[in-house]
């Protein structure tokens, strides 16, 4: 079953591995790095405040079965299956992999197959236990031949041993196809969490450049680098926990798939040896290793018929994730078994990381915007230094802060220069200065100065751009472009190579399984026909002499 859960769930790893991300303490996360185009950056914050869910595309929602309390049950329709555990009544709980009916109903599917292995394990086991008994403790009578039965056998068994290398061909293609598909796409979402921690990273060396940040010696407040040495921490022990145990579990994921990728390998070339070697031993007429592959045959079948049982359900299982992930992503807004692994609705910290972000990227913009205010555009004697320093001409325009000192959003105003362009326009006031720090040029910024402003912009900048996309990994917008990606790209491959492995199964367990009844029929035909040439010629030959002189 642990197995069935880890190859199953390879479409949806990466609820996973971001699950590990959430439930870490207090963690904050940054999805991959966007630039805004203009206009307000946060469309679905109200006063400041995020809303509950949100997805990055509107798609129109699937038909499903809605319950209370916008629930949602996902994959209603292809879970709908017998549940023997319940009296056979149809199972309604939906996709749900911590649902014990769930498993029950879908194991049911490959009962059929189960059925198989166990009637062919005891009916075969009896007649080869009979046919023993008779063969040692029963008398012998004469064989008989026909050519028919013997042409006949030796037909079928030459088509059945052709069935199981074709079944072993299609075996062996399905595995190495389902292996690199599952391959690929553990790759993508490791890939997917890597971004996450390089954004988690990114971000805390920005919190981290913005503590530290001044301009003409004016710094943040002091109880704000507390607040954002804090957050930095959080931040970088949420990067490095996500980090090991998405490399921890991804390797363990591998050397599952590498497992059953080489046990498939072994089984088809069992199987094909076995099949192989048994026609070969047929024709040539060795009995007694035949009888022993029949054996080892008996046992391989049973198994094998109970592999195809158990692909079965992976292929029902991994069709059934697929399904439930498209409709998860088409219902941003209903509870869903994912939920119960997936916490996405956690607003208070997706709240909190945005808010802090704002906030630093406002006032770090202040503090640029008070220096160009309050020295650089001030006129000032020369007793006044060091807040004189020969600055003149034309004042510095402000830069244009994106906030309110209450952290809603606001529209820069004629004359603001943006994060933009902010660095290209103060270069052209900025002077040259003399070996005192005074300018003797034109100019109201020292070269020191331009440099620190430009370095604070840039700083806000990035806050300010990471802002609104915070809370994509808190309200599981990151995630849901990942099960998009997952659905659309890797699911029809997944859905099909685990099909085609089932089918190169049954191709494989019942060519085998009639070619091993073939064995005894041909050999004992063979055997007959052997002794019939015999008798014939010497009944010729005592004929022959009674006919003598």
């Amino acid at each position: 079953m642990v197995f069935l859960k880890t190859v199953a769930f390879v479409p949806a790893f990466s609820l996973f591995l971001f699950s590990i991300f959430f439930c870490s303490s207090n963690a904050y996360s940054s999805p991959p790095f966007y630039e805004t185009s203009g206009g307000n950056p946060f469309p679905e914050e109200k006063n400041g405040v995020v809303s509950w869910r949100r997805v990055a595309e509107e798609i129109a929602p699937a038909p499903a079965v809605p319950l209370g309390n916008e629930s949602f049950v996902l994959a209603a329709e292809r879970t709908r299956r017998q549940d023997p555990s319940n009296d056979f009544k149809h199972y309604t709980g939906g996709w749900n992999l911590s649902e014990h009916h769930y498993w029950v109903s879908v194991a049911f599917t490959a009962a059929p197959l189960f059925v198989i292995a166990g009637v062919w394990f005891v009916v075969f086991g009896v007649v080869l236990f009979l046919s023993c008994c008779c063969y040692c403790c029963c008398p012998r009578r004469a064989p008989s031949y026909s050519r028919v039965a013997y042409a006949l056998s030796l037909i079928f068994l030459l088509f059945f041993t052709c069935a199981a290398i074709v079944g072993c061909a299609v075996l062996y293609t399905g595995q190495g196809k389902f292996h690199e598909s599952t391959t690929e796409t553990l790759d993508y979402v490791v890939g997917q969490a890597n971004l996450t921690v390089d954004n988690l990273k990114n971000f805390s060396r920005s919190l981290s450049a913005a503590k530290t940040m001044g301009v003409n010696r004016i710094f943040l407040p002091t109880d704000d680098q507390a607040k954002i040495e804090n957050l930095v921490t959080k931040l970088n022990a949420s990067a490095n926990t996500l980090q090991n145990r998405t490399e921890d579990n991804s390797q363990k994921i591998q050397n599952w798939l590498d497992t059953v990728r080489y046990f498939l390998i072994v089984v088809a070339a069992v199987m094909l040896f076995l099949a192989f070697i048994g026609f070969l031993l047929s024709i040539l007429g060795i009995q007694v290793i035949v009888y022993i592959l029949v054996v080892i045959g008996w046992i391989l079948v049973a198994g094998t018929f109970i592999l195809c049982g158990v692909f079965l359900l992976l292929n029902n299982v991994v069709s059934d994730t697929c399904v439930a992930m498209d409709e998860w992503v088409d219902h941003p807004h209903a509870r869903t078994a994912l939920d119960d692994i997936l916490p996405c609705v956690d607003v208070s910290t997706a709240n909190e990381s945005l808010y802090r972000s704002k906030e630093v990227s406002y006032q770090l913009a202040n503090v640029v915007n008070q220096v160009i205010t309050n020295v650089s555009n001030g006129n000032f004697p020369p007793i006044a230094a060091p807040l004189y320093y020969n600055q003149s001409g034309p004042l510095v325009p402000v830069l244009c802060n994106r906030f309110n000192s209450d952290i809603s959003y606001r529209n820069c105003q004629a004359g603001e220069v943006t994060f933009k362009n902010a660095s290209q326009v103060w270069r052209g006031y900025v002077c040259e200065v003399s070996s005192s720090g005074l300018c003797t040029s034109v100019g109201r910024l020292t070269p020191d100065m331009y440099n620190q402003m430009v370095a604070a912009t840039n700083v806000s900048y990035g806050l300010y751009r990471y802002g609104p996309f915070l809370t994509q990994l808190e309200d599981c917008t990151f995630v849901r472009e990942t099960f998009n990606t997952i659905s659309d790209r890797d699911c029809p491959g997944l859905r099909r190579y685990s099909k085609l492995i089932y089918i190169g199964l049954v191709m494989v367990s019942s060519a085998v399984m009639l070619s091993l009844i073939f064995w005894v029929i041909y050999s004992r035909e063979r055997r007959h026909r052997v002794y019939n040439k015999r008798h014939r010629g010497a009944s010729a030959h005592a004929l022959t002499q009674d006919k003598g002189p």
